[in-house]
């Protein structure tokens, strides 16, 4: 029977101890991956939840036009708020850019949230005014590049407030190409920058009823006014956004310029927001050509 030395036995032992300490060290490293692993796909998943949650608070708001308390689904749940965008406001930046041809309409008319239609009451007042200011492009746009962008800005109005049989169209064009206006007859922009809310733009133009010769009782009293429709030319290499801004002595403010939907979806510990922006209805591309037809129109 022999027996190791006490050296050699204590030997064995720290490198037992030593075996044993790695392997546990390894263990808890591959356990604390594994609880890592599982904790990561639990906040994905319930990030992809809440993320669904608030999707489904945007579809729901859309269908019934009004705010949406507190609603549960399965493991998620959500909640929206419906309001008017910019009403009551002075000045009002479309979040949608447009690219050459594409066009957006700034309200002066105000919309009944729950049906839609046309009304001007003291509830929900229309603008009244003689001056508007549209700016567009964004800052730093070159005004002499072949793909600067060009507005026209229609403005449209009942001759006989309330009538819409009375319809009418004042157009301005406006071009900081200096080149370009000896061909296309365009006027040029006004001198300097534009701030709209928190937008910047590189350029503006000043709209004057008066000198657009609109009738005072087009645009001084409620439903004279009805929209202007601005539309960009010849940026094809980019999309620029465009603002307006009614902040003249004697005008009114603006009416809602759409509906914007704050949606909240939550899963677990996340959270998600959706910040959606619905405009009004836009009349097809044929109305700007009706309002101009010397007769009637066939079909």
């Amino acid at each position: 029977m022999s027996y190791l030395p006490k050296r050699e036995s204590g030997q064995a032992l720290l490198l037992v101890l030593l075996s044993m300490a790695v392997v546990l060290t390894i263990v808890l490293s591959v356990l604390s991956r594994t609880v890592t692993d599982i904790a990561v796909t639990t906040r994905e998943e319930e990030a992809l939840r809440a993320f669904s949650a608030a999707e489904a608070g945007v579809e729901q708001a859309l269908i019934v036009g009004a705010d949406i308390g507190t609603t549960t689904i399965g493991d998620a749940a959500f909640s929206a708020d419906v309001s008017g965008f910019a009403a009551g406001s002075q000045e009002f930046a479309n979040p949608v850019a447009l690219a050459s041809g594409e066009s957006l309409l700034f309200w002066f008319v105000a919309h009944d949230p729950n049906t839609g239609d046309l009304v001007c009451n003291a509830q929900y007042p229309c603008f009244t005014g003689s001056q508007f200011r549209v700016c567009w492009g964004k800052p730093g746009t070159a005004p002499g590049s072949a793909t600067t962008p060009a507005v026209e800005i229609s403005t449209f109005y009942a001759a006989t407030p309330g009538n819409l049989g009375s319809m009418r169209i004042a157009r301005i064009t406006a071009d900081p190409n200096a080149t370009r206006r000896s061909t296309n007859n365009f006027s040029a922009n006004d001198a300097g920058t534009c701030t709209t809310g928190n937008e910047s733009f590189q350029f503006q133009k000043t709209v004057d009823l008066t000198a657009l010769n609109v009738p005072a009782g087009s645009y001084g009293v409620q439903n004279g006014l009805q929209f202007a429709k601005v539309r960009l030319f010849y940026n094809t290499d980019i999309s620029h956004e465009a603002g307006i801004n009614v902040n003249f002595a004697g005008n009114a403010l603006l009416p809602s310029q759409g509906i914007r939907i704050e949606s909240f979806g939550s899963s677990g510990e996340a959270n998600r927001k959706i910040d959606v922006f619905q405009g009004f209805g836009e009349p097809p591309p044929v109305f700007d050509a009706a309002v101009f037809s010397i007769g009637g129109l066939t079909k």
